[in-house]
């Protein structure tokens, strides 16, 4: 057996010709594709014998046969033997079609009216016939030709944090999140800045918004608050952001702000006091009950006690409250709980909602009681 003899495999079909040896045991047998297969010298037979193979071996001095070259140019032996650090450029990975990221935007469709810019912050539950055990869905609603960027804050004490952040495009929708009442002291008071714009094309300037505005917790617990709209399939609770280019006036409420101004007001205007006083309204013992439900003015002491315990017994002197009174129809029933962080007031409602359904409940005057009392009326 030697080069350029032509050779079949005994075990396994297939053969070629002889390229070269490794060694006395081994045969390199190259196939009509240019490439070399080691062998067992015992596994290959050899079935015609052809001088004239070329391989590109010295056969004299000075002189050597031609290699078999491929399309490119270079040889089968060389393409073997060429190392990746040979190579002048690494070929590119194969990528499928399907991996590729899309970039294609389709054209956005435009309304008529829809360059008025419209936004709006939405609560959706997610069961409205079980609205006493349903969670809710927020939506952030874009109602205009424009792309709208915002960014939804909620605040604690004086620190604001970040709640959602995002994109929306012209005349959508985008899905926020999902919460439930007990999450409703985490969305009090809100802040949300935006600005709007368009792509591919001119547009005219529109100022950026920053609104704040106070999310009513007690209207959660109303079905009449959620109304039919044209975004939802089902009743949902609008908070207006920005509608037709304007800006709400009234949407944020300081509590606190309000009273310090009325109070600056009456002081700095003593003979208007004087001239027009106001009067309290005359409360008769006999249709109205003032209880105040601070700690401090239940207990003696609080040593000892969790939070837990307090709010217990809060709700304890609560329904004992309107245990008493239950015979008394029409009576009112102010109970000052103050306005903290809103534990016990949201309580307060929950036992409203859920063991005294046939008596009605509002906030209490704040004029006469602040802004953290709660009246119920026997019914």
């Amino acid at each position: 057996m030697k080069i350029g003899d032509k050779v079949s495999f005994l075990s396994e079909v297939g053969g070629g010709r002889v390229a070269g040896f490794q060694g006395k045991d081994i045969v390199l047998v190259e196939d009509e594709d240019g490439f070399q297969i080691p062998m067992p010298v015992t596994d290959v037979v050899v079935t015609s014998s052809d001088n004239d193979y070329s391989i590109g071996k010295v056969v004299g001095a000075g002189t050597t046969k031609r290699e078999e070259v491929v399309p490119d140019g270079m040889s089968v032996k060389a393409r073997l033997n060429m190392s990746l650090d040979d190579s002048d450029a690494e070929l590119e990975p194969e990528t499928e079609p399907a991996d590729k990221e899309i970039t294609f935007r389709p054209k956005v469709e435009e309304r008529k009216g829809g360059n008025l810019l419209s936004c709006y912050l939405a609560f959706v539950p997610t069961d409205i016939k079980e609205l006493t055990n349903t969670r809710f869905e927020t939506y952030f609603v874009n109602d205009s030709n424009y792309y709208v960027r915002y960014v939804c804050l909620s605040v604690e004490d004086a620190s604001w944090n970040l709640l959602y952040e995002g994109e929306v495009e012209p005349n959508t929708k985008a899905y926020l999140n999902e919460f439930g009442r007990e999450n409703l002291n985490e969305i009090d008071r809100l802040c949300v800045q935006l600005f709007a714009y368009k792509r591919d094309k001119g547009f005219v300037l529109k100022p950026a918004v920053d609104v704040q505005f106070r999310v009513d917790g007690v209207k959660f617990y109303k079905l009449h608050t959620f109304e039919e709209n044209e975004f939802f399939e089902q009743p949902a609770l609008l908070y207006t952001i920005v509608k037709d280019d304007k800006v709400p006036t009234t949407l944020a409420i300081d509590p606190k702000k309000l009273k310090k101004e009325m109070y600056s007001k009456a002081s700095g205007n003593a003979d208007v006091v004087t001239k027009h006083p106001v009067k309290a309204p005359q409360k008769r013992e006999s249709d109205v009950e003032v209880v105040d439900l601070h700690a401090e003015v239940l207990l003696e002491t609080t040593a000892g006690m969790s939070a837990a315990d307090i709010l217990n017994y809060q709700l304890d002197v609560f329904r004992k409250t309107l245990e008493k009174f239950k015979a008394s129809k029409g009576k009112r029933v102010i109970f000052i709980h103050g306005k903290g962080e809103g534990v016990l007031r949201h309580a307060l409602i929950h036992e409203l909602n859920y063991r005294y359904k046939k008596y009605t409940y509002q906030d209490a005057s704040f004029q006469e009681y602040g802004y953290g009392a709660t009246q119920v009326t026997i019914k």
